[in-house]
């Protein structure tokens, strides 16, 4: 279904000063570890603000990493508003197959609520351990992992207790968390298509995976500044809104300088507290901020590993511009200018060199041999460069599975699919070409340098994949490709 427009309202009808919106722009813009993807604002329950740098687009699904989890927890809300899910059983008691496994007393200790609120016991993250003991039946190999501590005393992040919550949503309700939040969640929002990872097959991801539009994350947001509430219709209970946002552990290291960090704030069921209000996020910028004190939902989608300087800015920034009456107006138009004319900047680059040009066309290149490092794409075995009667085409070829990408002129050439992606760059001179590819579901960027010379190349990612797989998998799931399955999770997003 497509989604229905969020009402809308000018910034300063919503007392949202434009000039801090402005601030907020030039700021992330120009900060050299933050490369903006989309942004909506939506205050007093109205959209007052929304852009998208192009070549990203609105109906465009993301990949939101482990702002997943806080969809996990409405399902988990939504599951126990039916009498499906009790938060203070016991998490074996939802696997009876396991009971005669786990005889580790604080694994059998271990509740609903507990896997909620990441405080399973375990000091460290699980992740790798459980999918190694089982890699079946990941939930078997998580609680046959001893925690370190009671279950309830300690924080960890911890990707495969959200996995077994998800689990658990799903073996009582006997559907997939998308299919069970289509029509209690999915469809009352008016949120279109969504995709989730899988894994096992049948088995939604739960802590990572799901792809979704920012619209959506800005609708999640605004039921729960509204306390479950949308368009007077109740659909999660207020007092799950309650728990889910409240601090149930804490997370502060003992330090100072944790005050001021947002992720030392304390954790709910599935989402973070911060310093401002709480909010759900995903690795590498996918945020989902809602502020009950300012009335206001912040909804962005990004490519950082400076996750902590993007919430300073919207801290700094967007903040002071969230008056408590209505303004002048003067500056709503050239927002709304600014905002439609969001872009990235292409890669600079010129034409193919007209006196190297058929040394170039069918030109093969092998992996440079000082190219290492872990944001180097390990599977990418070989490029080749080729002219044909359009243009020129870059083909990346991972042990014989190639993705072929187009290489135009200046700007960005966008494939929709089945990989949707687009591709900036040119020749900086006669032996050496670059090329950028933004893989357009995902929060990723991908540099390919060529060397003529050596006919070698390089290949780095801006921001490194978190669930590995070939090229090909980065994107929405659910495409018809040779793509083969993804790796088993990531360990942390």
């Amino acid at each position: 279904m497509s989604a229905r427009p969020l009402p809308e309202s000018g910034p300063a009808a919503e007392g949202v000063d434009a000039s801090g919106v402005h601030a907020f722009l030039d700021a992330v813009e120009a900060a050299p570890g933050i490369e903006p993807h989309s942004l909506m604002i939506l205050r007093h329950g109205r959209l007052v603000a929304s852009g998208w740098w192009a070549p990203y687009t609105p109906e465009r699904p993301q990949l939101l990493y482990s702002l997943s989890k806080s969809f996990t927890s409405t399902a988990a809300g939504l599951a126990a508003a039916e009498g499906l899910l009790d938060l203070d059983e016991p998490v074996v008691s939802y696997f009876p197959e396991f009971e005669a496994d786990i005889t580790d007393p604080r694994s059998r200790a271990m509740l609903v609520r507990h896997v909620a609120s990441m405080a399973s016991g375990h000091l460290a993250e699980t992740h790798d351990a459980a999918f190694r003991r089982d890699r079946a039946e990941p939930v078997r190999g998580f609680l046959l992992t001893p925690p370190d501590r009671d279950p309830g005393t300690v924080f960890a992040y911890n990707q495969p207790a959200t996995y077994t919550l998800a689990a658990i949503v799903q073996r009582v309700t006997g559907r997939t968390l998308t299919e069970y939040l289509r029509p209690r969640l999915f469809d009352p929002l008016g949120i279109g298509e969504v995709a989730w990872i899988q894994r096992p097959s049948g088995r939604d991801l739960g802590f990572s995976g799901l792809h979704a539009t920012t619209d959506a994350i800005a609708r999640l947001g605004q039921l729960y500044l509204q306390d479950g509430v949308w368009e007077g219709r109740r659909l999660l209970p207020a007092a799950w809104i309650a728990e889910a946002t409240r601090a149930h552990v804490s997370t502060w290291d003992g330090t100072p300088q944790g005050r001021e960090s947002d992720w030392q704030q304390g954790y709910g069921f599935q989402f973070w507290r911060a310093r401002h209000g709480y909010r759900g996020d995903g690795a590498y910028g996918q945020f989902c901020l809602v502020l009950p004190e300012h009335d206001a939902v912040v909804a962005t989608t990004a490519a950082t590993e400076q996750m902590q300087e993007l919430l300073n800015l919207v801290w700094r920034h967007l903040l002071p511009a969230f008056g408590p009456a209505p303004l002048p107006g003067h500056d709503d138009e050239s927002l709304r200018k600014r905002l439609a004319e969001l872009a990235l900047a292409p890669v600079p680059g010129d034409g193919a060199p007209r006196t190297r040009a058929e040394s170039w066309s069918g030109a093969r290149f092998a992996p440079a041999a000082d190219d290492t490092g872990a944001a180097r794409p390990k599977k990418l075995t070989g490029v080749l460069v080729d002219a044909d009667g359009d243009g020129w085409t870059l083909t990346l070829d991972e042990s014989g599975t190639l993705l072929r990408l187009r290489l135009g002129g200046a700007g960005w050439t966008t494939d929709g699919g089945p990989v949707p992606t687009a591709v900036s760059g040119g020749w900086s001179d006669a032996d050496t070409l670059r090329a950028d590819v933004l893989f357009l579901e995902t929060p990723h960027r991908l540099s390919v340098t060529c060397s003529l010379t050596s006919r070698t190349f390089t290949a780095r990612w801006h921001t490194v994949p978190l669930h590995g797989g070939p090229l090909a998998s980065l994107r929405a799931p659910g495409r018809d490709t040779a793509s083969g399955t993804p790796g088993p999770g990531p360990a942390s997003g």
